[in-house]
């Protein structure tokens, strides 16, 4: 079996056991340069090169969140791919949200959560819109009976080398997807949530060390932060914990589809510490950990997960 990170011929046993031995995290996952790989919005898995690892054939649960309902937007590819996987393999039923277009990736990751004996739900769709998030809340919570987790993941990205190249048009959908969509959901959400229950935003590196070409992003970035500490608070009296996570440059379709500009792409991750950008799959444990019980005096917090520094 041809692993497609470039590390050889290797069972899926193997590369199970592989993940969990002492490596070299310079070398673990594939570095830059990278080939220019242009796709349209919002992209696809299978279409980069090379192929992102999430967690497919390598990350192992423990039974964590065993009996969890879980909602993940985004949950299609990336971040959001390589949490569901792993809160399925960790004992979780998943509900997934992702844009109509992404069916093909959305099947690929139903199919992954319903292989370890779990719901999965599919649930296309697009969150601009208030009324369809209320929408999404309401059907996860009915097909997967109830609802403990929820993961804000889904993210627009678009870099813009001058604010004079930046539309009205953009501005406004990358608002919508990245700050009003997770209000919403989150609103409808806490109706059917209760002690216990666990809220994970993604935020990014951006919130806090922006980068030019990405004006817009990074402002919304910086709203998930304000809004997992505020909620922080206010929900603590019922039980339930709000954290976010802050990535730093990851592997995954928001990056080629225009997130970043091409040359960028063919040095994506290199100017780390670790010299190379993280797989998907390495984010998966901390969204484990901060929806498991393990996580219980975990909340209002932003945990950055960069390669070491800030990236951009």
């Amino acid at each position: 079996m041809r692993n497609s990170l470039g590390y050889g011929y290797m069972s899926t046993t193997d590369k199970l056991s592989n993940r969990y031995q002492k490596q070299n995290p310079l070398t673990q996952y594939p570095r830059p340069p990278f080939p220019r790989q242009p796709q349209n919005r919002p992209g696809s898995v299978n279409k980069m090169d090379p192929e992102p690892d999430h967690g497919e054939d390598s990350y192992v649960g423990f039974g964590r969140l065993k009996g969890r309902k879980a909602l993940i937007t985004g949950g299609d590819s990336g971040i959001g791919r390589a949490a569901a996987i792993a809160f399925a393999r960790e004992g979780a039923d998943v509900a997934i949200n992702y844009l109509p277009s992404e069916e093909q990736n959305a099947q690929e990751v139903i199919k992954l959560i319903k292989a370890e004996g779990r719901i999965g739900v599919a649930i296309p769709g697009d969150i601009v819109e208030e009324s369809f998030c209320k929408e999404l809340v309401t059907t996860a919570v009915g097909k997967l009976g109830g609802l403990d987790i929820l993961v804000n993941n889904a993210g627009r990205q678009t870099a813009q080398k001058s604010i004079s190249d930046l539309t009205t048009e953009q501005f406004d959908n990358t608002f919508k997807v990245n700050v009003y969509a997770p209000f919403w959901i989150t609103k409808e959400a806490l109706t059917h949530m209760g002690a216990g229950a666990s809220i994970i935003n993604t935020a990014s590196v951006q919130s806090f060390d922006p980068s030019s070409s990405l004006l817009d992003y990074a402002q919304t970035k910086a709203c998930n932060v304000a809004f997992t500490k505020a909620l922080a608070a206010q929900v603590a009296e019922k039980g339930i914990r709000v954290n976010a996570v802050a990535p730093g440059p990851f592997w995954t379709p928001l990056q080629s589809s225009g997130g970043q500009p091409q040359d960028k792409i063919e040095k994506f991750g290199g100017s780390t510490t670790l010299g190379r950008p993280g797989q998907p799959v390495e984010c998966a444990p901390l969204y484990v950990l901060l929806a498991s019980q393990e996580a219980s005096y975990i909340t209002g917090e932003v945990m950055g997960i960069t390669g070491g520094e800030m990236p951009y």
